[in-house]
């Protein structure tokens, strides 16, 4: 057993644990896309980005990938750390906004507005398929072909693949291909009727304490904040 301090407090966790891992073990949730207990860590969708170590000399990483260490400082809901969080779901949401999950974690994680120009892509380049494939149906059918921009997960060469058992495992895990409620062809961008505010605490923390979601206080307070900016 080593010692991290997270959130503040000291705590043990095993060695060899990411950060993940030891967060979940002590029941602080943490968003995760591509993450699946079944599957190798891979770190694509960032949605589990912590800060570590000391101010000022502190960084963001994904605590899917991150292993702990003996003394590791981590933060998990930093303002730096949900404003980015924040981001990468409206990133998502303008990428794939006829996901459910994708959806589910907007309202979630009170992200109501998207600021990036809607693609409707059919695929977040999660991995969750490929992984899918090749750890648990051991087919190796399907992987990822090109680079950057025109990054994309097909079969070899693009045909029909002869290891392919059409079990349907890549469908089932994608989120995707999970639809949103209104269907395919829904007027808004962003559903957020899944938002539900309520109002759980009285004092406000720059660094969450209480961990619920959403926290209305903290919306109404940044609420306050730009109604006293308007006025001057």
């Amino acid at each position: 057993m080593i010692t991290i301090r997270l959130n503040g407090v000291d705590v043990k966790v095993e060695e060899g644990w990411t950060v993940l891992e030891a967060c979940k073990f002590y029941g602080i949730p943490i968003p995760t896309l591509c993450y699946n207990d079944g599957l190798s860590p891979y770190g694509a969708c960032r949605l589990c980005i912590v800060e570590i170590g000391k101010p000022p000399d502190t960084k963001i990483v994904s605590s899917c990938t991150y292993p702990v260490e003996e003394g590791l400082i981590v933060h998990t809901h930093t303002k730096r750390v949900v404003e980015t969080r924040k981001l990468l779901i409206e990133l998502l949401v303008s990428i794939c906004p006829t996901s459910k999950i994708i959806q589910d974690l907007a309202s979630k994680y009170e992200v109501t507005k998207v600021r990036f120009k809607p693609k409707k892509e059919n695929c977040v380049l999660c991995g969750l398929c490929t992984r899918m494939c090749e750890e648990q149906m051991q087919a190796k059918a399907i992987g990822f072909v090109n680079r950057g921009a025109k990054s994309k997960i097909s079969t070899p060469f693009d045909m029909k693949s002869e290891v392919c058992r059409t079990c349907g495992a890549c469908m089932y895990i994608c989120p995707a291909c999970q639809l949103r409620c209104q269907g395919p062809e829904a007027e808004r961008v962003l559903c957020n009727s899944c938002l539900n505010i309520s109002y759980p605490c009285v004092d406000v923390y720059e660094d969450v304490k209480c961990y619920m979601e959403p926290c209305a206080a903290c919306l109404l307070e940044e609420a306050e904040k730009k109604k006293e900016g308007e006025g001057k």
